[in-house]
This record gives C-alpha cells, structure tokens and sequence, in this order.
C-alpha cells in the first residue's frame, strides 16, 4: 500500500470516527431545554463526561481527516487544501469551547444542588452558558461546511474520486450551508433542519465506505509545460530528465 492509499484509508477511518462520535456525545449530553436542566446535568456527570470526551475525539478526528487529506490534495491546489485544513481546524475548536461550555455547566449545577435552589442569578448564567453553547455548534458546522466544500471543490476538478461522489458532496454541503444560514436568521438550532442536513450526513459515510475500500485514483498531479506542478513545486523526475535533455 502506498502513501496516497494510506492517506485514503486514514481519511475514511477518520471521517467514521468523527461522525459517530459526534452522534453518540450529542445523545448522551442530558436535556438543556428543560425548566430544571441545570439539576439535571448536575445528576448525570458520568454521562456528561462521557460526551465531553466523544465531542473531544471527534474535534482531533475532524482536524485529522483534512491532515490526512492535504498531501494528496496539495498536488492539484494547494491554496484550497490548506484552507481545509485551517478551517476544520477551527471548526474542532468550537468542539472544544462546546466541551468548556458543558463542564461549566456541570459546575454551576453542583452548585445549584448545593444551594438546594436555582436562584435567577444560577439560572441567568446557565442560560447564557446554554446560548453560548448552541452558537458555538452552530459556528463549528458554518466552519466545517466550508472546509469540506473546498476539499470537496479540489476532488471534483482532479478525479481523485469519482465526480458523482464529489459532485454529491458539493451539493450536499451548499444545503447544509443553507441549514446554517437558516438557523442563524431564525436564532434556532441547526439541527432543526434535517432535510437539508441528511444530504451531507449520508454522503460522508459513503464517502469514508470508499476511501477504505477503493482509495484514491489518478493521484498524479497534472504537470505544466516546463514541467513544474501545477502548485508550483516540482516533481522529483525533473532534475534526471533536465540532465537527460541536456
């Protein structure tokens, strides 16, 4: 197996990873939305960790599929492969601050059990907690839907997979887009949009499914005509066959 076919296979294993991790955190994290959620949070810190530590994986396995992903693209651009990286990146980052918000949140319901009452000082912090909580997932998937749309934009034009595939994730990251555009006018949760959401979510799984089983194809970036790739470096061919033509 060589380098490319180990970085597509990587790539798939991440994305898997990623993706389930965020599922299962976001199915263990208690109710926010209930009128006594900062008890309830303080009564589940086994749960609560739990979740902390998936949406953890999940943010290094996000910054881990555009890593893996960025030496075969930088071939073919690598303006719009490092913009990938940098963005989920930031995206994994909001992740965290995600997992900040909760374990703040965990505190401040200890201490509500403690004081046996959430007074409206308690109450007013948990609620922006809450808020800050829900922007930030917002602003990681604004983050994570453009990263993954200039990946996305790299593979269509070079063929590394096939273009229905990428041309699929394309369209697929323009509705979440939309999603996100949606819940930032309507201030709603932006998995309120699921229509627009299930396109992308499905699209990933396929596409991790492929990297794992069919890796990447014409992994050879194209050349220019004095030889030099088209991201500027040259191929490590060009010295023997300048020698050769001289």
């Amino acid at each position: 197996m060589n380098v490319d076919q180990r970085a597509a296979r990587s790539a798939g294993v991440l994305f898997i990873v990623a993706t389930i991790t965020v599922l299962v955190a976001a199915e263990l994290v208690p109710t926010l939305t209930a009128a006594d959620y900062l008890t309830g949070v303080a009564d589940h810190p086994t749960q609560l960790s739990a979740a902390s530590l998936l949406y953890l994986v999940a943010a290094f396995s996000s910054v881990g599929v555009a890593v893996a992903l960025y030496p075969v693209l930088r071939r073919f651009d690598g303006g719009l492969a490092m913009g990938s990286v940098v963005f989920r990146t930031i995206e994994a980052v909001f992740y965290i601050f995600e997992v900040v918000i909760l374990l703040s949140l965990w505190t401040l319901g200890q201490q509500v059990v403690t004081a046996g009452t959430a007074d409206g000082a308690y109450q007013a912090v948990g609620d922006s907690l809450v808020a800050s909580h829900d922007h930030a997932a917002l602003a990681g998937v604004f983050a994570f839907s453009l990263g993954a749309l200039l990946y996305y934009v790299v593979f269509y034009r070079s063929q590394l997979i096939p273009r229905w595939l990428s041309g699929w994730g394309i369209a697929g990251v323009l509705l979440m887009l939309t999603a996100c555009v949606l819940a930032l006018f309507s201030n709603s949760e932006v998995t309120g949009y699921i229509p627009l959401i299930l396109p992308i979510a499905v699209q990933e799984m396929v596409f991790a499914v492929w990297l794992l089983v069919k890796g990447f194809s014409n992994v050879e970036a194209p050349t220019a005509v004095d030889g030099s790739l088209t991201d500027g470096t040259t191929p490590r061919s060009a010295p023997r066959q300048a020698r050769s033509s001289a």
